[in-house]
């Protein structure tokens, strides 16, 4: 997972503001008791930090993935045929 993937999800999923709330003060016990900031600092793989705050967080497994915003072909707002 690309760091601007991460963010995308963050936002999506908690809305801009609260992410980078969640992002500065959220401490992940399963990262060693640091920040998502802290983490991701450190080196760690925004992946992991990813799936850390999502279990923290209650995120259900259908939303982790992010937000799907494709409209099917042929639907309306989708591609033509």
């Amino acid at each position: 997972m690309r760091m601007s993937h991460f963010w995308t999800l963050l936002e999506d999923e908690f809305g801009p503001t609260y992410a980078g709330s969640l992002a500065r003060d959220h401490v992940l016990g399963a990262l060693g008791n640091r920040t998502v900031l802290q983490a991701l600092t450190d080196g760690e793989p925004p992946r992991a930090v990813w799936d850390a705050l999502c279990e923290d967080m209650g995120v259900p497994e259908e939303r982790r993935l992010g937000r799907s915003t494709r409209v099917a072909r042929g639907a309306p707002g989708g591609q033509g045929r």
